[in-house]
């Protein structure tokens, strides 16, 4: 491990949180996150957004641990149980590799903001040796500018969500206070990156920025300022991501709003909205991906050496 990467994680700041942990010390901070990069499952994605997946797969690669406590969390053994395995940077490395030898589309990096110097030494290796297809980064939104500045020129599309406007829903859900804006001026520094999307004759993103966005029962009309943001910031070029699958799991029970699946006319009202202020470049989807069937199980395939890979459609 770099000095550089030690010295970032002896009072680590790499998230919004800024909690100051001294993670190379052996004190993780509000995250849970050791020092090591611990990952829960290597895999093939076939059901990531059409640019991201094609039809070959997205390879992705699903990090334990987060900064943020979402009560309908639907990879809760991971992020709030924190299920996986530390691995080390080189480990990491071999593991991008792997995923461009199996023909994947990308490396998919799956909620890797807690360990951004870890990753930004594993990506600069794995270049070193010959990683040629995209990096996706794909975030939860609750970045640090300063964090993100480490992945310049290794990430080739960033992947966030941008989960809510109104800060009593983000602190509520998520335990993420001033979530709106950390995840805007985050947004605004990954667009800086990565300045314009590239889409390959094959339908493969190379190079841009795609924003989720899920769509929470009761909540739709913050679903609205959202959007309203994208727009006035991003412009209607910017491709968005409108989620339904929103399904109960983890603690959502515990709250009203969250205790049931999202509606029709819920959803109906967001993608019309969205079509109403003009923007242009959307992915939706069906009612019936609101079902848990679509979660993977981390079960630490691919992570510790290649022949645990399974190549599933998950």
């Amino acid at each position: 491990m770099k000095e550089s990467t030690l010295q970032a994680l002896s009072r680590c700041t790499v998230c919004p949180r800024a909690c100051g942990a001294d993670r190379s010390g052996g004190n993780p901070g509000f995250c849970g996150a050791p020092l090591q990069p611990k990952v829960a499952l290597v895999s093939a994605h076939f059901w990531e957004e059409p640019p991201i997946s094609g039809e070959k797969g997205s390879g992705t690669v699903f990090f334990s641990h987060c900064n943020l406590r979402c009560v309908f969390c639907q990879n809760h053994d991971i992020s709030q149980e924190n299920h996986g395995r530390e691995i080390s940077i080189e480990r990491l490395a071999e593991i991008f590799l792997e995923q461009q030898a199996r023909g994947l589309h990308n490396v998919n990096l799956v909620s890797a903001g807690h360990f951004i110097p870890q990753t930004a030494e594993a990506l600069e290796i794995a270049k070193k040796n010959g990683l040629t297809i995209p990096v996706v980064y794909n975030s939860n939104g609750y970045e640090s500018v300063e964090g993100l500045r480490m992945l310049e020129g290794l990430v080739d599309v960033y992947l966030p969500d941008f989960k809510y406007w109104e800060d009593e829903l983000a602190r509520t859900y998520s335990h993420a206070p001033h979530y709106a804006r950390t995840a805007a001026a985050a947004i605004l520094e990954m667009r800086r990156q990565t300045k314009e999307d590239r889409i390959r004759p094959d339908g493969i993103m190379e190079k841009g920025l795609i924003l989720r966005h899920l769509v929470l029962p009761g909540h739709y009309k913050d679903s609205f300022r959202v959007l309203d943001w994208i727009r006035e910031h991003l412009g209607e070029e910017t491709y968005v991501s409108l989620l339904n699958q929103y399904t109960p799991m983890y603690q959502a029970s515990q709250y009203k709003n969250l205790s049931r699946r999202l509606t029709t006319f819920e959803y109906e009202k967001v993608t019309e909205y969205f079509l109403s202020i003009g923007l242009k470049n959307g992915f939706v989807q069906k009612r019936s991906s609101a079902t848990s069937d679509y979660t993977p199980i981390f079960d630490l395939s691919g992570v510790e050496s290649a022949d645990t890979f399974q190549n599933r459609k998950e």
